[in-house]
Formats: C-alpha cells, structure tokens, sequence
C-alpha cells in the first residue's frame, strides 16, 4: 500500500500536469509563509492542549475533556470535505484506526464546515472517527494553525471549483487552518505534533501511531 505522502505526491503531480501555473503559483505561495514561519505559533509538545467543545455531524457538542477521560486523543485540522488532500488523508487515517484504537486513543478530525444536515444518518453511523464543526476556526486559531488564505487560492476555489466557502462554512471564507495533527495523552499535554503550512503535505498515520506506542 502506498504511504499517504505518495499519494500525495501523485496527487500534486496530477495537479501540475492540469494547471502548471497555478501550482508554480501555489509553490511560491507556501515558500512566502514559510519564509514568514507562519505556523511557527502552533502549539508545542509538553503544553496543555487548548480544551474545546465543539459539535458533530448530529449537532451533539463534543468536548477535549470527555474524550480525555478514555484515554489518548489524535486531534486533526483539516480544511474541509471539499479539499481532495483532506480526503487522501482522512481515508488514510480511516485505515489504520483499528490501530490507533488498540492502542486506547480516540481520533478527532476538525474543519469549519458547519454541520448543515447535508450527511445522511448512514453516513454519520459509518464514520469510526469524531469529526466536528470549528466554524470561524476559532479552536484552530487557539491552537495556532488558523491561516488567512492567499486571495489568489481563495479566488481559485469560488471560480475554477465552484466553491461557495462563505456558505460551507457559514461565516469566514478566507481562515482556513493549517493541516495540522496534534497527539494528546490523557493528561491533556501535548506529546506529538505535525504542523505544516503546505496544505498538501499531512502526517503520516505510521507516524502518529509510533506516537501513541510511546503512552502504551
């Protein structure tokens, strides 16, 4: 099986052969916000992580602190259902969670998307990770991973995709967070991270699971 960064890689390949300028554009965009170490506020290992309750797919609030209570929780950022990164890795986590189940620890997957209704009950019971609505990006901004979007990206997304973030996301159409993971033991602390302002780079799920391994 191929890792989740290779099928990324194919995934940004695929996009250069469709719209090499946007992709070059997209490059130099990632190598400004770099150069400016945005991310760099993000959380880091040892601290608290910030406690949230935000709500699920049925509007059910969900709370850091509850899900602590069981044990370790994987908390992710990703940028929405729309992204096809975000879906590469979601499905890749969607494999290996029997591991991360065995090893006690829960998995979150947060986006601003609203929970509007638009998934069905079936799906809602098929999903074997917690996903949850940060609208505004509020808890990714406390987590330092919220991003203002270059205008550019922003206008590629409303035009050449049809996407209406504004409405997705029932507010701001410009804060996305950073694809961001964040492994956090029982005690609240923070004990690994991946933090990448690329939005098409992701972390490994062998990586997070070598993480929890090191709680077990």
């Amino acid at each position: 099986m191929q890792s989740l960064q290779q099928q990324t890689d194919a995934k940004i390949q695929e996009g250069r052969q469709k719209n090499p300028t946007f992709m070059n554009n997209v490059d130099d965009i990632i190598a400004q916000a770099k150069a400016f170490q945005q991310g760099d506020d993000a959380i880091k290992l040892n601290q608290s992580a910030p406690a949230f309750t935000l709500p699920n797919p049925n509007g059910q609030l969900i709370s850091l602190s509850d899900l602590l209570l069981q044990g370790p929780v994987v908390v992710t950022f990703y940028r929405g259902s729309w992204c096809p990164y975000c879906n590469l890795q979601l499905r890749a986590m969607q494999s290996r969670l029997a591991d991360i189940h065995a090893l006690g620890a829960q998995l979150v997957a947060i986006s601003p998307q609203i929970p509007d209704g638009s998934l069905s009950q079936d799906d809602i019971s098929n999903m074997d990770f917690i996903v949850l609505s940060d609208q505004h990006a509020k808890v990714a901004a406390q987590y330092g991973v919220a991003w203002e979007v270059p205008d550019f990206l922003t206008e590629h997304m409303r035009v050449d995709r049809k996407l209406d973030l504004e409405a997705i996301n029932n507010g701001n159409s410009n804060i996305l967070p950073i694809p961001a993971t964040f492994v956090i033991d029982s005690d609240g602390k923070v004990i690994w991270r991946f933090v990448d302002v690329d939005y098409r780079t992701r972390a490994e799920p062998s990586d997070i699971i070598d993480a929890l391994r090191t709680l077990a």
